[in-house]
Order: structure tokens, then sequence, then C-alpha cells
């Protein structure tokens, strides 16, 4: 008996792009001074939402704001449940001391990727104040942590896989929920 897997759109480009300029609009309203907000984006598609905030941001308030990325690979508490990655390499080109540090990624589901990853900005020095922006908040939380910035609540089954595809990496920008 073969398993029908349903696909169903959550977030079209058009709500893609609108989902991202009100982050970046909520990002700016947040933080006092913008000469001192960096964005960390969290590998893969993390990095790729940092670098659209960062753009929207530019476009909203004329003022450039450094990307970082970030590899939370060694930092992670699962490994030996998530099986075997080839790390990619962090790239903060600055240093987090006295910033406004934004953690980027695309999905929260159990919240240890954003574990790892605040362990992993410690080693880059002490920010002012870190923050945590996400495209789609899923729930079902392990530890508790909770974003600042959220593009899109979605209540899911544990079992369900949100897909987020971004033009630069995938070759179309959506939100996916895929489940049975």
């Amino acid at each position: 008996m073969a398993m029908s897997v349903k696909v169903v759109e959550i977030l079209s480009s058009e709500e893609l792009r609108r989902t991202v300029t009100r982050l970046a609009s909520q990002i700016v309203e947040r933080t006092r001074d913008l000469s001192q907000l960096v964005l960390l984006g969290i590998y893969t598609r993390g990095v790729l939402l940092a670098e659209l905030l960062a753009r929207q941001i530019e476009t909203l308030e004329g003022v450039s704001v450094e990307v970082g990325a970030l590899d939370i690979t060694f930092y992670r508490d699962d490994l030996d449940q998530i099986g075997l990655r080839t790390p990619a390499k962090t790239n903060i080109p600055f240093d987090l001391t006295g910033k406004t540090v934004v953690l980027v990624d695309d999905v929260i589901f159990k919240g240890r990727t954003i574990r790892a990853a605040l362990n992993a900005v410690n080693e880059y020095g002490r920010p002012e104040v870190i923050r945590l922006a996400v495209l789609v908040d899923r729930g079902h939380r392990e530890v508790p942590i909770h974003p600042d910035f959220i593009g899109k609540q979605l209540p899911t089954a544990k079992e369900e896989i949100v897909k987020v595809y971004l033009q630069d990496w995938d070759g179309k920008d959506a939100v996916e929920l895929i489940g049975d």
C-alpha cells in the first residue's frame, strides 16, 4: 500500500517576501542603535535569510548591517540522532562584543539548534544582547527558547516537515508543510 504525501504551500514567493520585509521592520523597531546591529545566520538557510534581512534593512533605513554565518555542528547535543554532517565554515569577520546580535534561522522546532548557536556565539565575543529571528515557528520546544521575531507561527504535528525554499539556494522562494 503506497503512502501519499500531502504538500501544502504555507508561504508563496510573494508572501515570503512580505514576511521578510515585516521581520526586517520589527528588527529595526527593536534595535536602539542600528550601527551596533549584526545578523548571524545559522547554516544553511538562516545565512541566506540573514542576507535578505540585511538588504531589506538597508532598503528601509539606508544602514548597512554586517552579516555573519554560524555553523553549530560541534555545539549540538544531538549529533547521535541527526547523523553525520559536514560542517560549514563559520564566518564572523567582526567582534561581537557590545553588539546587538540577531541570530537568524529558517525554522525553529525543538530549540536545540538555537541552544547550540548560543554556545557558539560565546566564542566570538560578548554581545550586549542576543535576539532570535525565525521565518517559521512550528512549536514542540524541548528547551526554553522563544524567538523575538517570528515570520509565521505554524502549529504542526511532530512528524510533519516544514520545508523552506530560498531562491539563492533552491531556485525558488516558498515554505511548504509536508505530511501524510
